[in-house]
């Protein structure tokens, strides 16, 4: 249950995340050791998890913000299942089950054929996953340039991290569908640099992921658009936990299909990611008891724009092999870069309030000055 923030320190409410990040570190190089039976391989499968990790809690930085937002409202009986049994749901379901049917529907197998082969067939698992890497390459890739390439292509967006790109986007937003037209043309350019039955399978999987995305944004207009009725309907209770947990899916979604540009590993995902999760609940109840967070101005630019960089790496693997560690490296340094230029904004916002402070003082002491005259 939510309580009062009075007295807490941010290293409390991450407590439990930083537990769980040391356990899921732990687990990962213990599944890079067994897996590889090498130091670079234990080193690899730690540092993707990693990776996963900070990669989901930059997509889900407005999750925390959404989810704070509604569940100051809830009763605390609610708050606190949301807490407990969202939690379970958020890791077990969309980071572990999620995936898994992902990787049947891809594979064409059943679920429990795919976790038994997942658990002590990994070479097999392996196999039939980079039979299916390109349709999932193809559909996961179409899916995140879509969520990149909508967040940029916004003419309401005023806030802009690199700005002679962004501008121009934002600008050109105002031509309807642009950024569908240029997702058709980047899958035309792609389908006719592979041949035969692969073009075809590319084609199709791409324009499955076009058509889940915007499945997805018609279901966040009609959430949008009953979001008040909802509120006052059922605030209190199930209505409004259902109503976080498919907010909490849909959030989860870019980071899922993100996962599988850095690894095929159903277990590396699920650690990863789940370690992501916990920090949003952390953040989550930071955010409801404290009132107040941190505002960093870029970091959302710099997550979206590795949404980007995963997305035309997943359209490049499915003409060449890139390295998983490559993939994570980049998108990884982004989302550094823009913390550090956040910082940065924000020192600069606070040294020019403290050189404007006193001229401000001195003005309203003249004007007092001229009254009392």
């Amino acid at each position: 249950m939510i309580g009062n923030g009075e007295g807490k320190t941010t290293l409390s409410y991450l407590k439990w995340a930083i537990i769980s990040t040391v356990i899921g570190l732990a687990l990962g190089a213990w599944l890079g050791w067994q897996t590889e039976g090498t130091l670079a391989g234990m080193a690899t499968v730690f540092f993707i998890c990693a990776v996963l990790a900070v990669l989901e809690i930059s997509l889900s930085f407005d999750n925390a913000i959404v989810n704070a937002n509604k569940l100051k409202d809830m009763t605390p009986v609610w708050q606190h299942r949301f807490l407990t049994w969202g939690i379970v749901i958020a890791v077990f379901g969309m980071r572990i089950v999620f995936p898994l049917l992902i990787v049947v529907i891809a594979a064409g197998i059943g679920p429990i054929d795919a976790l038994i082969l997942a658990a002590r067939e990994p070479a097999e698992y392996a196999r039939i996953m980079n039979d299916a890497h390109l349709p999932i390459a193809a559909f996961g890739g179409t899916f995140l340039m879509m969520v990149g390439l909508t967040y940029f292509f916004n003419h309401e967006k005023d806030v802009h991290w690199i700005g002679f790109i962004e501008k121009h986007m934002a600008r050109s937003a105002t031509v309807k569908g642009i950024e569908i037209a240029f997702v058709l043309a980047l899958i035309l350019i792609f389908s006719n640099l592979l041949d035969g039955e692969d073009a075809n399978t590319f084609v199709h999987s791409a324009v499955y992921g076009l058509l889940t995305f915007l499945a997805v944004e018609v279901v966040g207009g009609l959430l949008d658009a009953s979001q008040k009725a909802m509120s006052e309907a059922a605030k209190g209770g199930l209505g409004a936990f259902i109503y976080l947990e498919v907010l909490d899916a849909s959030f989860s979604f870019d980071g899922v299909i993100g996962a599988f540009a850095l690894t095929q590993n159903l277990f590396i995902i699920a650690i990863g990611l789940g370690i992501g999760a916990m920090y949003v609940r952390s953040m989550t109840i930071m955010l409801v008891e404290k009132g107040t967070l941190a505002e960093y101005r870029y970091l959302e630019h710099g997550a979206f724009y590795a949404i980007l960089i995963l997305s035309v790496v997943m359209y490049f693997q499915t003409l060449v092999h890139i390295p998983e560690v490559i993939t994570g490296l980049g998108g990884a340094t982004l989302i550094g870069i823009s913390l550090w230029s956040s910082i940065r904004y924000n020192r600069r916002e606070k040294e020019l309030g403290h050189h404007e402070a006193p001229h401000a003082g001195d003005r309203v002491a003249a004007q007092l000055g001229e009254n009392n005259a």
